[in-house]
This record gives structure tokens, C-alpha cells and sequence, in this order.
């Protein structure tokens, strides 16, 4: 299990994005542009690999695919493969599990399995890449079962880099991603833990205010370096929500060596460091 009084941090935001056999949780066109639009290296480690990065830096990774199978008409990497791997890296790695909200009551068993056999500590969406609102009560039974697993789920906000520069952006519609359709679920569902993955442009307000306003609503800070975070987000990380927001790297797209040498440049209080760095998530994450 992992220590948190032993590691420097928690990154609550990378992919898994090569399975064993070596086929992509993205494909073609869509993985090219993200490729370009964060200036990634061809290179995508396995999981094993990734937690081999993470332990030689005496830090703790959250590790998740994307489902967005019905959407895309491409498979994931497989859940299964990611837990079990996670599970034979426990120092270092917590599984989560990506679910395609459009598979319905197969998605909904498949959550329950994944966390009562395979250990998954988590789930997560991409609303731009699977095409759906979060509201969308086609989901909303998906929720339900991820309440009573008591367990947290990571929401997609603002802007992607998935088919950014694509013509017609690769078919990816941006509307899905704006924080105020998670507030919607954030109300029908007070008991479920949610965290905004990325600072949310051109939606920043909105992801503040919900974060705000709903008490079991955080902010990952993924996606981005920190360098280019709004003021307004630095601000609030800073003072309301000191005790809501969370380190994450969006690794293998942005390294955490990155995130963290821009991170400490911003002018974050002494007192509310840690707390974005790990101990905000460890408590998410039940892991004192």
C-alpha cells in the first residue's frame, strides 16, 4: 500500500495508454493531434513502465484508461489489465477505470466488477470523447452504482487536446466539457465524490463556482503547466478552495517533472503546498 508520509506527491491524473499487446487507447487522427497540441514524444510507456517512473521519483500516480468505444468505434485499453498491473505496483499506483456511459446497464455491471473484484479505486470520463452531457440521464444509473461503490469520479473539463487542429477537430464537440453540466450532477448526487479534471477553458469561472458551491466537488490541476494557470485559479487554489484542488500531470502528455518546476514558481502560500501536492488527495483517496 502506498505511504503518504513517505512520497513527495500524488499525481491524481495520468493514462494508461498502451496495452500488453501493444495496441493504442487512441488512434489516427485524434492521437496525432494531441501528439502536436502538447508536444508529446512518440514514446507511451505500459503501466509497469509508468509506475517504474513514478517510484524512481518517490511519488504516487492515480492510472486510468479512457471508454469511449460506442463514440469512437475504438477499444480501450483494457480495465482489467490496468488494475492488475496496478495491483502488482501497489507502492506506487491507484487504479482507476474508464466506462462508456452509452453501454448502459453492461457499463454499470462492468463498474461494480471492476471495484469488487479488481480493486479500482475510481472511475473516469472524457464527455468531449465519449459525446455525451454529464447530465444526460442515460448516466445517470451509472452514478448511482458509483455512489454506492463510495468511490470517486474524474470528469473531463474545458478544452481538448484530442483532435485539436483536426478538421472539424477530428468530430470532438467541445460543448460537452463545460463544468456547469457536472454541477447538475454534483445536485442529484450529493453523496458522490467528483473531481474536474484540468483548468477549465473557457469555462474557469464556472468550474470555481461549482467547486465552490458543491462540497464534494474538486479541481485536478492536470492538463496544463502551471506557468499558464488563469489568476483567478491561483487565487482560489490559494484560499476557498485550498482544501478541493489536486495535483495532476496528464502524464504521458505533460511529465510531472514539468508540472512541478513550473508549480513552484507560482505563488502558492507555504501552508497550502502540501495540500495541493498530496494531502488533499490522500484524503480523496482514503489513504491514511
Amino acid at each position: 500500500m502506498i505511504d503518504p508520509d513517505a512520497i513527495v506527491a500524488i499525481d491524481v491524473h495520468t493514462h494508461a495508454e498502451i496495452a500488453e499487446n501493444g495496441a493504442e487507447s487512441l488512434g489516427g487522427a485524434l492521437k496525432a493531434a494531441a501528439d502536436r497540441y502538447f508536444k508529446a514524444g512518440r514514446d507511451r510507456p505500459t503501466v509497469p513502465r509508468l509506475a517504474a517512473y513514478y517510484r524512481e521519483r518517490n511519488m504516487a500516480a492515480v492510472v486510468f484508461t479512457v471508454d469511449a468505444e460506442t463514440a469512437t468505434g475504438h477499444p480501450p485499453v483494457p480495465n482489467e489489465e490496468v488494475a492488475r498491473a496496478c495491483a502488482d505496483n501497489a507502492d506506487v499506483l491507484i487504479p482507476f477505470a474508464g466506462v462508456d456511459p452509452w453501454k448502459g446497464r453492461v457499463a454499470v455491471r462492468q463498474a461494480r466488477r471492476l471495484v469488487e473484484e479488481h480493486g479500482v479505486r475510481g472511475f473516469k470520463l472524457h464527455p468531449n470523447l465519449q459525446a455525451f452531457f454529464p447530465n444526460d440521464r442515460m448516466a445517470y444509473e451509472l452514478y448511482e452504482t458509483i455512489t454506492e461503490l463510495q468511490v470517486p469520479v474524474l470528469f473531463h473539463t474545458g478544452q481538448t487536446g484530442i483532435g485539436a487542429g483536426v478538421a472539424g477537430g477530428g468530430g470532438v464537440r467541445l460543448k460537452y466539457s463545460n463544468p456547469l453540466h457536472v454541477d447538475d450532477v454534483a445536485a442529484d448526487f450529493p453523496d458522490l465524490t467528483i473531481i474536474l479534471a484540468h483548468p477549465s477553458f473557457p469555462w474557469q469561472d464556472e468550474a470555481l463556482a461549482v467547486a465552490t458551491h458543491k462540497p464534494r466537488v474538486h479541481i485536478d490541476l492536470s492538463g496544463w503547466s502551471p506557468k499558464y494557470f488563469p489568476p483567478q485559479l491561483v487565487q482560489y487554489a490559494n484560499t476557498l478552495l485550498q482544501d478541493k484542488v489536486l495535483f495532476g500531470s496528464d502524464y504521458p502528455l505533460i511529465t510531472p517533472d514539468r508540472w512541478l518546476a513550473d508549480f513552484a514558481n507560482l505563488p502558492i502560500k507555504d501552508e497550502v503546498r502540501p495540500k495541493i501536492l498530496k494531502h488533499n488527495a490522500a484524503r480523496l483517496l482514503n489513504l491514511h
